[in-house]
């Protein structure tokens, strides 16, 4: 399933309770946009929540969940996903940027009797003042995440 932003068939959702939220912008190849949080939005530890309403996932079975990134700019912030059913503790998390460039995250989901309903994306604001947060190219495809 494509959730891409620019042509997406998926659910997104804006966190209401939140303290900002996630923007579209423009790609620089022109081609479509991405979902991104400026570093100056906001205060530091705010949180913004974008949220991807999961339907039909088969019970005990896999999928793997498959996105890029980007963490730009000194201080910028967390990124971290959560699922539905594991809500306290995220499963995957980044904080650091090495250098401006896209990175692609994997996550695998795995279905017991109870099955996931949804995916957040949740940024938290660091020192920063310059730079972005960013999530793109958002796939979920069925079975275990592919080796490199």
């Amino acid at each position: 399933v494509d959730c891409s932003f620019s042509r997406g068939v998926c659910d997104w959702k804006q966190d209401a309770d939140d303290d900002f939220d996630w923007n579209p912008a423009d790609r620089d190849r022109g081609d479509g946009y991405y979902m991104a949080v400026p570093a100056f939005v906001g205060h530091k530890k705010d949180m913004g929540r974008l949220k991807l309403l999961l339907t039909d996932l088969k019970p005990k079975s896999s999928y793997c969940l498959i996105f890029s990134y980007r963490l730009a700019g000194d201080k910028v912030g967390k990124l971290r996903v959560f699922l539905a059913n594991k809500k306290n503790s995220p499963v995957w998390e980044e904080n650091k940027g090495k250098d401006e460039k896209w990175r692609t995250g994997k996550i695998e989901i795995f279905q017991g009797a109870e099955t996931t309903n949804s995916v957040t994306f949740e940024s938290e604001r660091g020192k920063g003042k310059t730079g972005e947060i960013g999530v793109d190219n958002v796939i979920l495809i069925s079975g275990l995440c592919p080796e490199d």
